[in-house]
């Protein structure tokens, strides 16, 4: 059972996130906190897995609050759920520790998703996302002049280059199918492979390396 502590200034935002959460058989929300301050002390306290944590909240915010709950003994993951996608908040929350961004209108699927993967030791970045987190995290968030050579990515198949270059582009699996005339399950498979042959653990990993070979620009 993964355990989930919801940190969020609205009760309407944090009933909605209890209830898709509590949904999932493997998924628990142990507490819920209005501003940084009560998730910090609770997650102190209780011990969770993960923190859902938005962005804005009075006193505390939750950019600061993941900075404090990376401080403690026992640092659950942090998963940002906001309604900004900004550059900024993305940073920020990347430099304070978190593991996961997630604008708020994700699917209920999606989200669940992400919680497992971040329960599991993964990162979790939403696809609106995926490039900015890229480009934070890649040089100076620009293009190479040139591609570089990856003996990993000379190994792949035609297909996997496919779901890579895609991937690369910070698309969800079913953005890819939609792409590729694939099932979701089918580009899940492929995806799993994929990670599996270039030795990373989650799709921002892969999708660095895309960018770095040239797969992920637009004319790839």
């Amino acid at each position: 059972m993964i355990t989930v502590l919801v940190a969020d200034d609205d009760s309407a935002v944090r009933n909605g996130l209890r209830a898709i959460i509590d949904s999932a058989p493997d998924l628990r929300v142990i507490a819920e906190a209005w501003d940084g301050h009560s998730a910090v002390d609770q997650a102190r306290r209780l011990l969770p897995d993960i923190v859902a944590m938005d962005v804005r909240m009075p006193g505390m915010d939750g950019i600061t609050a993941t900075r404090r709950l990376r401080e403690l003994p026992s640092p659950p993951a942090v998963l940002i759920l906001t309604t900004f996608g900004s550059d900024e908040y993305v940073g920020q929350a990347l430099a304070a520790g978190a593991v996961g961004f997630l604008v708020k209108d994700t699917p209920p699927a999606d989200l669940l998703g992400a919680l497992r993967s971040v329960g599991a030791g993964h990162a979790a970045f939403g696809s609106t996302v995926t490039g900015r987190v890229i480009d934070l995290t890649t040089r100076d968030g620009r293009t190479p002049a040139a591609p570089e050579g990856d003996p990993r990515v000379d190994a792949l198949t035609g297909r996997q280059l496919d779901v890579l270059r895609l991937l690369g582009r910070g698309l969800s699996n079913a953005g890819i199918g939609a792409e590729l005339g694939m099932t979701e399950g089918t580009v899940k498979a492929h995806v799993t492979q994929l990670l599996a042959r270039l030795g990373v653990s989650n799709r921002v990993e892969a999708a660095r390396i895309a960018f770095r070979a040239g797969l992920s620009t637009d004319d790839a």
